[in-house]
């Protein structure tokens, strides 16, 4: 998906410039592909390599499925994890943003504040299962049920599909004439939600929860919307590698380190709204000070990396 390879490329061009510091040698990018048996897999591969790796860094696909498998890496080699967390403390660094409950508030409670008569909400899901959406969903929910004036007129799954995520605002207007907001546990299809309010000749909501995709961001500033977007910033791939250089370079890391998570609304969007990034670049890549910028981010290459060079 779209963050992915923003995060991706942040922490392939952080490689590039180790490297070149003598810093870091081999890197080894293994996707698993939203797979959890791959997931598992491959770090088994690892595992069964020794010598091959120093240290593993692991953003796991479903927090449950790989805690196992991490916590046998963590017998073998230092492991530092990122994004998605298997349930274990043993890795040396467990990096997070403040949380996917803060990502929750902050658009729950965005919509609360906004809507002081009440209105029909509708919330926008990608997957369930995965720890940090089901945190943000939960931490919305429990806004939502403690504001009774919001009618949360439905939940629904899209899977980052826009065909879905079209249909679903087009089958709510229909069934309920007017939606007030909108609600996302991620925004990679926001645009397409409001460009579907649009289509209907229906009134864009008067609050929307997005993220900080350049498209959402400039489509909030050309069409003056009332809206927000939460984060989970890209720059986490970054600090992942940095922090795993770190441990091996015997500097002393946070073993929870714990990274800002800042909101985009109206006060900053001037700020992180870039015209000259493409419509998939997250705002929040933490890349502005690192060498290739902004080229390897404007026509992004996710094969033109070398694991061994």
């Amino acid at each position: 998906n779209p963050w992915r390879v923003v995060g991706y490329i942040d922490i392939r061009e952080q490689v590039e410039e180790l490297r070149a510091q003598g810093l870091v040698q081999n890197f080894y990018h293994l996707d698993a592909q939203g797979n959890d048996a791959k997931q598992i897999a491959d770090i088994q591969d690892i595992i069964n390599t020794p010598g091959k790796c120093d240290i593993l860094i692991v953003a796991s696909n479903t927090s449950e499925a790989l805690t196992p498998i991490v916590e046998k890496a963590c017998e073998v080699m230092p492991v530092v994890q990122f994004d998605r967390y298997a349930q274990t403390d043993c890795p040396v660094v467990s990096e997070r943003t403040i949380g996917g409950y803060a990502f929750g508030i902050s658009g729950a409670e965005f919509i609360v504040d906004n809507l002081p008569e009440g209105g029909n909400v509708l919330a926008f899901r990608i997957l369930p299962g995965v720890d940090v959406l089901e945190q943000r969903w939960a931490a919305a929910r429990k806004i939502f049920e403690e504001n009774p004036q919001l009618n949360i007129v439905g939940v629904e799954f899209t899977a980052y599909d826009s065909f879905k995520a079209s249909t679903v605002v087009s089958d709510y207007l229909a069934k309920y004439g007017t939606i007030d907001a909108v609600w996302m546990d991620a925004g990679g299809t926001a645009v397409t939600v409001l460009e579907a309010f649009k289509d209907a000749g229906a009134p864009y909501p008067k609050a929307m929860v997005g993220e900080d995709q350049q498209d959402y961001l400039a489509y909030w500033k050309a069409n003056t919307l009332t809206a927000i977007a939460p984060t989970f910033p890209t720059f986490q791939w970054r600090t992942a590698l940095l922090s795993a250089v770190m441990f091996l370079q015997g500097e002393t890391v946070q073993h929870n380190w714990y990274l800002p998570q800042p909101d985009v609304d109206a006060s900053n969007l001037e700020q992180y709204e870039n015209s000259e990034m493409p419509p998939l670049h997250y705002a929040l890549c933490g890349c502005e000070d690192m060498t290739n910028y902004p080229d390897a981010w404007k026509e992004p290459n996710v094969n033109g990396y070398t694991d061994v060079p």
